[in-house]
């Protein structure tokens, strides 16, 4: 309805004359007069027509205009329909008390004055008007608001999809930064609850040592209103850590206001393993240059300290302790030397990682030491139990195994026995499949201080003659393939005994010829 649609004005009154001049009196208003003659037809024409105005008269057959005014008020749809009473008879206080108890909007008495009952039946006409324009435009809205709501449930509906599906962990806050919305990844990841995460109880999954900077981050975000970026490690339902880059940006409303936080949480541990391994190999390249350096610097020096050893080792004047002192530094300082000229080359080769075979590489290893040193007296115990190939760069293997020997071998200046053993191990729990290669010897073993030290670099192992180089140098590799190196020494009732052990994971295929364990004296 709109303000220039009529409405129904329903006249009721037993006596048709005065229907007539109540239609005289309100024609001029241009609206639609209906006409009851009884209390009965009035409540015929209500229940088939919107009426407005009901004026009607108090004093009527079968039903007077109290009765009929109590049983409209009775049907919720009458429920603001106005009455108006009209009455000759019924003047006095106590009637028009009634006629407003039964809902009454007016009661107008005999004779009529035509201005005042167009005025008052126009007013109420109007409000009438004014209340069906203003129940068409509410239902206009609902119907809008409904909408709107199902675009909203459908945008939502796709947004919570969406967010379901994508590999990132996604998580809501309102603008005081207080999670209240995670997505699926997030559940699965941590294996929690909203009532386990919700609020800021998602700080548990922080790792302790970054939680203090990630809360610091967050909350400059929340004041400020920026972006926040940063990366940390959070805890999943395993109980392991993942390294994550999170990114958070805010929602904001038409006027510009913050509303809400988004935020993303994506999964970077491999590259992060990625970029350790890239700074493993920065690391091991640098000390290649630092060694590459030293036996450049060394090795002349040495040849001359070494030819000079030589000669005194068959000079005449010399007895048989002095010759015998001459000999030992000849070989000792023989034995830097080819270390230091295995850095040299080993830095400088172009290499390219190949099936090696750990076997063949400890056998070039011990018949190279064998041939460069005057060690006699040591028992070679070999114990090779796995003919498995791994992928690796032969000459760092041999590098390796070089410092473990050579190191042995110096150990025991008066003989002793030299074990070395090769087996496959099993994956078990977090623990890969490799190799595993030990070099034990019955020398002097390693001192206490310097066990604390180990592989630090530059400082004394086997005797105050060493330097640490070799090994720090063997950690370096071995750690490259993501393996290990360690130690243990042992006081014996016969002397000491002192033992390597590299893992090196993963194997490739097993090896065309057998290596079987062999026994030999060097």
């Amino acid at each position: 309805m709109n303000a220039h649609d009529k409405v129904n004005i329903l006249m009721v009154d037993d006596q048709p004359a005065k229907l007539l001049s109540y239609e005289a009196i309100l024609g001029e208003l241009g609206e639609n007069l209906i006409k009851a003659l009884s209390g009965r037809e009035a409540l015929e024409v209500l229940l088939k027509t919107d009426v407005a105005v009901v004026l009607m008269d108090v004093s009527m057959p079968e039903m007077d205009g109290f009765e009929i005014a109590e049983i409209i008020r009775q049907h919720p749809r009458f429920q603001k329909t106005a009455i108006i009473f009209i009455s000759a008879v019924h003047l006095t206080e106590l009637d028009r008390l009634k006629g407003y108890q039964r809902g009454a909007v007016d009661y107008i008495s005999v004779p009529v004055v035509p201005e005042v009952l167009r005025a008052k039946v126009t007013l109420f006409a109007e409000l009438h008007r004014k209340r069906r324009q203003l129940e068409a435009l509410n239902r206009d809205l609902e119907a809008r608001v409904l909408e709107r709501t199902e675009k909203l449930q459908e945008s939502e509906t796709q947004f919570r999809t969406l967010a379901n599906s994508i590999p990132q962990l996604a998580w809501i806050a309102n603008s005081g930064g207080d999670a209240f919305w995670f997505n699926q990844r997030w559940y699965d990841y941590t294996g929690t609850t909203l009532e386990d995460v919700g609020g800021a109880g998602w700080h548990k999954l922080h790792h302790p040592d970054h939680l203090a900077r990630v809360i610091k981050g967050l909350e400059h975000s929340w004041q400020t209103g920026e972006p926040w970026e940063d990366t940390f490690p959070l805890r999943g339902h395993d109980g392991e850590y993942r390294w994550f880059l999170s990114r958070t940006v805010p929602l904001f409303d038409s006027h510009g206001n913050i509303t809400r936080w988004f935020g993303t949480c994506t999964d970077i541990s491999r590259q992060m393993a990625a970029e350790e391994a890239l700074r493993k190999n920065e690391r091991l390249a640098a000390m290649g240059r630092v060694a590459g350096i030293i036996a450049h610097e060394i090795n002349n020096p040495l040849e001359a300290i070494t030819n000079a050893f030589y000669l005194l080792e068959s000079h005449p004047s010399l007895d048989k302790d002095a010759r015998s002192l001459a000999r030992m530094a000849s070989e000792e300082l023989a034995r830097i030397s080819h270390i230091t000229r295995q850095s040299l080359s080993f830095y400088r080769e172009s290499q390219q990682a190949v099936p090696v075979s750990v076997a063949t590489v400890l056998d070039d290893v011990l018949e190279l030491q064998a041939r460069h040193f005057r060690i006699s007296g040591v028992e070679l115990d070999k114990a090779y139990k796995s003919n498995q190939l791994i992928l690796a760069y032969p000459a760092e293997l041999k590098q390796v195994f070089l410092n473990l020997v050579g190191n042995a071998l110096q150990a025991m200046p008066a003989g002793g026995r030299l074990r070395v053993t090769v087996r496959e191990t099993a994956e078990r729990g977090r623990v890969p499949r490799g190799i595993r290669v030990s070099v034990c010897d019955t020398g002097s073993g390693i001192r206490p201080e310097d066990a604390k030290r180990l592989f630090e670099p530059f400082f004394t192992t086997k005797s105050t003659k060493g330097t640490g180089l070799g090994l720090w140098i063997s950690k370096g590799i071995v750690q490259k393939y993501d393996g290990t190196i360690k130690f243990r020494s042992l006081k014996l009732s016969t002397g000491s005994s002192t033992c390597f052990s590299v893992f090196i994971p993963g194997t490739v295929s097993a090896h065309p010829s057998d290596a079987s364990a062999l026994t030999g004296v060097m």
